[in-house]
Formats: C-alpha cells, structure tokens, sequence
C-alpha cells in the first residue's frame, strides 16, 4: 500500500473513530432514567442581529442601583413552548432564520450521591447552552441528541438556563444552504434534567446476531473504567439471567442463547422486558430481535424474504403546520401509515423522533432512518465529513436497541465523484464500528434510460459498497415516460436488492382534471401516473420494496405555485388536511396484494 493510501486510511479510521467516541457520551435509554421535565413555556428573545453574545444576555443580570441598566430582558416579553418550532408559535417567526434566545429557571439540588445531566432531544441547528451565566456546552445538528453534565455546575434552590439556538443555512451544514422541506427552528424535542449513581450504566446493546436466531450480542459499558465490576443482564422471560465481568475499560461483553425465542415482525411486534444492572443502577426497557439480512436479491427478514411496501414522511404536522414531537404526534403519523398497509417507513431526511421510532417498533413498522446528506453537501470539506460522522453516531447510538430499525441510511440524491465516493464511504466505517446488525443504503437518482439498450439503468461505483440500493425516480412527473409503463425495462445493480424509494407526482386535494395532462395537478392525474408507475414495477427484477414520496403533504420553500402550491410539496397521498387522495387507495390496494401474497 503507499504512503498516501496509507494515511488516508488512518485519518479516515481516526475520524471515525471520534465520531464513535463522541456518541458514547450519550446515555442509552434516557427515558427509562430518574428524568425530570424542563419542556414547557420558555422566555424568548429575537436577535436578528447576534448581538446577544456581545451584551451577555446569557447572564440575565438585573439592575441593582438606581443608575444601573440593560437594554435587554427575558421576563415579560415573547415565549416559546418547548419543545415546538418557533415558526408555527409566531406569525413573525413563520420565515425567521437566525437566532433566539431561550431561558428559564428551574429548581435543583445538588447531590453529593447522584451525577447530572441535561439532555436535549434536538435543537435545531446549531446552539450554545449556558447554565448560571457559563457556557456550558454546544452542539451542530438540527435532529440528533446531545447531553452535558452539570453534576458540579447546578445550584441548590433556583438556577437559570439560557440556549442561543441558530437555525441559519449555510453551505458548511448538514442539510446545506437548500433542501426541500421546512427549515423550523427552535428547541424542537424534550428537554430533560437526568440523575443517575456515581457510576451508572452509561451504554448498553442488546440484539440478536444478524445471521442467527438464537444468539443474542450484550455488551455494556459502565460510566467509569473500572475493572472487575460485575454486571447482569436479564431477559426473565427468555429465562436469561447473565452475570458479566468489566474489563479495564469499564466494559463487558457476552453472547446468550436465546431458546424459543419469538422473533419481532411487522405481524407480531413481540418486545421483551430487558434488565441491566450493575451494583450501583438499574435500567429497564423492552427490546424486541429479529434478523434482517441480504442474500443475492431478496431482503430476509427472520429467515424469509420480504417485500418492503414503504411510506416516507417528514417530522411534520401538516394541519399544525409545524415540528411532530409530542407522542400524540407520532400517533398520528403512525396510524395514518398503518392505515395505508405498510410494514416499512422511511423516516425522511434525518433521524426523527424517539417518540416516533419507539411507537413505531410497537406498532410493528420496519424503519429506515437516515442522516441529511442531501444534495449540496461538500464533500471536499473535512470538517463537514466529521459533522457527519458524528450525526450518524449520534442517531445510530440513540436507537441500537430498536429492533425496529432495520435500515441506517447514509445519503440521499448525491452525485457521484472520488470525493463523494471517500466521504460515504467513511460514513459506513463509522457505522459499522457502531452497529453490523442493520443493513446500510443511499438513494440515488442517477437512473436514465438508454435507448440503445431500451432499457433503465444507472453507473455509480458506490453502490457497490451498500447492502441495498435505493432509487428515486419520478416518471411521470419530473420525467416524460420514453416508452410505455409495460415497456420500461429495468437493468439496475441487478446483483442487489433495489428498492424505489421516491415516486410520484403532485395534485392539489380535491382538483380535478384530465388524467393526461401532468398540469392539471389534479387528483385524476396522479392516480394515472400511480398506475403506470406500479405497471412498471412488474418490469424490475430485482425490486424487493417500493416508498411512495410521500404520505403527507408538507410545507416547502421551493415550491412557488401560487394556487397549487402556495409553499407545500403536493405530492402526498394525503392533503395538509388530512384529507385522502385518488392515489391513496391505489396504494392501500397495491400493498394488500404484495403483502397478501407474501
């Protein structure tokens, strides 16, 4: 190997390795801890200008003499609720891109006992916390969690925490400077102070082996390094009762034989009561296992192969027009996706929810979760790389213990090049040293037809690296058809799985209109250009899911139709008011039939 490949592949395995070690701060199954609420009404300042840092608002001193000033003061002016985006609580807010100031005060103890934490599900996009007038932490990244200890910082009786959050594009972000959907910022997830012992359990991971149905993978990870510890592991119903010894690094790791084990499926979501504890704590949770693995062109689920009938959606409550973050939220989403047929979503463009993913698995939904690499990103830039990187932690970390996640998505729509190429391919490392019991995919949409073949197909060399390839491909809409739906052959990564993850066209509810004319945006034609689409997916051999784009209408700056669109994306089965479309019920039909037929 020379020199230069040689480095290149220490600086990529360094990088990774970071992004690893950053994410293993977070603490597994924050919700199953001792937490107490912070969510609710904030107090709120508008700072267009960023001037905020220079005056030190953060501190939120008082005027204590009779000369004594500030130009700025959190009581009594604008609040937010949190969580919730601030462009849905103010009409002034609706467009806003910049920075707000949060803060509130809060009671809290020290304790010589326990440690401290604050625990932000998300905030959207970039953001510095301050605790007591001292920053105390920052983070980049509109959709993963992050936490900060404040064991030594809190004070008895009252403290005062204040967050700049920035939702700003910009070419260095993730998302970059354009992406179609909402840019909604604000404090968008649960808000949490977390006490734990001294030494707590800080990790844990308990799944099944991906290629076996009887070997569940425990490893855990206590908070200190501390050898010798003894640790356990219990799965009462399986009769599971493993005790583990820590090693210099304060970790342990076993396999346990799992007999009679009922496999978790979208048709029996089976979770089990899970325990781990060590001499100081104690953590409860339910955990399901399945297999999810790839053999030539099928997807094997527990063995046998399915077909993924897939809706995509966005963390959005259309008839709210805002951020979903409440578990009445996910409700929603969820139920109107099982009404739909599904046993997959593509939760889209960024990792969503906990509330989201934790009802899902429940309910019995595969997942797909993915990070924004979303057009635009530069992927020449290092620093980018590494944001990345840590995004991907981040989500794969919070979530390695839902069975349900069958899929960690790594890019959508990229176009190809040696540095594209080098950039995902350091995302899978990263992955990979985290997690192996999932299956990695990207979408593309780099397929066209070659009329000297007649057929479909599509070049790009990174395919080769993923486990399933997606594609997103709109015929019928941002594509003339050029031959007829029964005609259109596909030759696509033929040694694969391929799932057509983005189809589709917009129409306006309750527009009607001839179902040949693409600019009628009527309901007639998007169930014409369903049906061709769903003729030709009898043409893809190796077609193992399809993912309608998208369940729901959702609001878009890059949509300027005055009467059609008037800010939205129309392509959803159901309109901003949740009313079905025409298109709706040929899917619902088309899934009954796949999954009937299984």
């Amino acid at each position: 190997m020379k020199t230069g490949k040689k480095l290149n592949l220490c600086l990529l395995l360094l990088i990774a390795f970071a992004g690893s070690v950053a994410a293993q701060e977070l603490i597994t199954n924050v919700y199953g801890r001792d937490i107490h609420s912070l969510n609710g009404k904030w107090n709120a300042i508008i700072d267009l200008y960023d001037q905020g840092q220079r005056m030190k608002i953060y501190e939120n001193r008082q005027p204590e003499g009779n000369i004594d000033f500030y130009e700025y003061a959190f009581e009594g002016g604008l609040r937010l609720n949190v969580p919730g985006d601030w462009n849905s609580q103010s009409p002034e807010l609706k467009y806003y891109e910049g920075t707000v100031w949060y803060a509130r005060h809060f009671d809290a103890k020290r304790l010589a006992d326990k440690r401290q934490f604050l625990y932000f599900g998300a905030v959207s996009y970039r953001c510095k916390v301050y605790l007591n007038g001292k920053e105390i932490a920052e983070h980049e990244g509109g959709f993963t969690p992050f936490q900060v200890e404040v064991t030594d910082l809190l004070k008895d009786g009252d403290n005062f925490l204040a967050v700049e959050v920035n939702n700003r594009r910009t070419k260095d972000a993730i998302p970059a400077l354009a992406f179609d959907w909402w840019n909604y910022g604000g404090i968008t997830r649960d808000v949490l102070l977390v006490k734990t012992p001294r030494t707590f359990i800080e990790d844990y991971f308990v799944q099944l082996d991906k290629n076996a149905s009887d070997r569940i993978i425990a490893r855990v990870r206590l908070s200190d390094k501390k050898a010798g510890e003894k640790v356990t592991v219990a799965i009462p119903e399986l009769k599971i009762n493993a005790e583990l010894t820590t090693d210099a690094e304060g970790k342990a790791e076993t396999v346990l034989n799992a007999k009679k084990l009922q496999r978790w499926s979208p048709e029996e979501p089976k979770l089990y009561g899970v325990t781990v504890s060590s001499n100081t704590d104690r953590v409860e949770e339910q955990i399901g296992f399945r297999n999810i693995t790839v053999k030539g062109t099928d997807i094997y689920l527990n063995g046998k192969p399915t077909f993924m009938c897939c809706i995509s959606f966005h963390e959005e409550i259309p008839q709210r027009m805002g951020r979903a973050f409440s578990e009445a939220d996910a409700a929603m989403l969820l139920n109107e996706a099982k009404a739909l047929g599904v046993n997959m979503i593509r939760l889209a463009h960024y990792p969503q929810n906990e509330y989201t993913v934790r009802l899902a698995e429940k309910m019995g939904f595969l997942l797909w979760q993915e990070i924004p690499i979303w057009q635009g990103i530069d992927f020449t830039d290092n620093d980018t790389r590494q944001k990345a990187q840590r995004m991907l932690s981040e989500m794969i970390k919070r979530d390695q213990n839902r069975c349900a996640v069958g899929y960690w998505g790594v890019a959508n729509e990229t176009q190809p090049s040696k540095e594209r190429n080098e950039f995902l391919a350091s995302l899978l490392e990263t992955g990979k040293q985290l997690d192996t019991t999932r299956l990695y995919v990207a979408a593309f949409d780099l397929v066209h037809f070659n009329s000297e073949k007649q057929r479909f197909v599509m070049e790009d060399s990174f395919t080769s690296q993923l486990d399933v390839v997606a594609i997103n491909k709109y015929m019928g809409w941002y594509h003339p058809w050029p031959v007829e739906p029964k005609d259109a052959i596909w030759e696509v990564v033929t040694d694969k799985p391929l799932i057509i993850s983005e189809f589709g066209g917009e129409a306006l509810y309750g527009q009607s209109g001839d179902e040949n004319v693409v600019s009628s945006w009527s309901e007639e034609y998007q169930a014409r250009l369903y049906r061709d689409n769903i003729r030709m997916f009898d043409n893809i051999p190796n077609l193992r899911g399809v993912s309608p784009w998208i369940l729901f209408d959702f609001r878009s700056p890059f949509r300027f139709h005055p009467t059609n669109q008037d800010g939205w994306n129309r392509k959803g089965l159901i309109s901003d008011q949740g009313m079905r479309k025409k298109a709706w019920y040929l899917m619902r039909d088309y899934y009954m039939k796949k999954r009937n037929n299984r």
